[in-house]
């Protein structure tokens, strides 16, 4: 997702420091994104947006996600980042929270995991 939020320096201080993981003859990721064309609204809540608005928003924010060819490539730079506001990758800021809650926990896992047989294979 490349649009402006209500705070356009913080996203556009994120994109001028991320490093594109995906770069091609047409240029960075987000020179393919679908979002590009679209209502910056559209992925950034208002505020003081009513709940059932926000999710019919989100909802219409998504659908525009799912079509994008570059979707995972947002979702990744919008994890990174990480980016606090709106809709990016097809996931709004709270599921992306979750998500990386999610990969922080399997990474401790692996790191118990590592160490533990590190101490069998030694006693071994």
């Amino acid at each position: 997702m490349l649009h402006l939020p209500q705070k356009p320096l913080q996203v556009a201080a994120a994109l001028s420091q991320h490093n594109p993981t995906r770069e091609d003859q047409a240029g960075p990721w987000h020179a393919e994104a679908v979002c590009r064309r679209d209502e910056a609204g559209l992925f950034f809540a208002p505020s003081k947006e009513p709940t059932a608005a926000r999710l019919s928003r989100e909802d219409a924010a998504k659908r525009v996600c799912a079509r994008c060819p570059v979707m995972v490539d947002c979702r990744e730079h919008a994890l990174v980042q990480p980016e606090p506001y709106g809709v990016w990758g097809g996931l709004t800021a709270a599921e992306r929270r979750v998500v990386l809650a999610r990969r922080r926990r399997r990474d401790a896992e692996l790191r118990a995991a590592a160490t533990t047989s590190g101490r069998i294979a030694a006693a071994g």
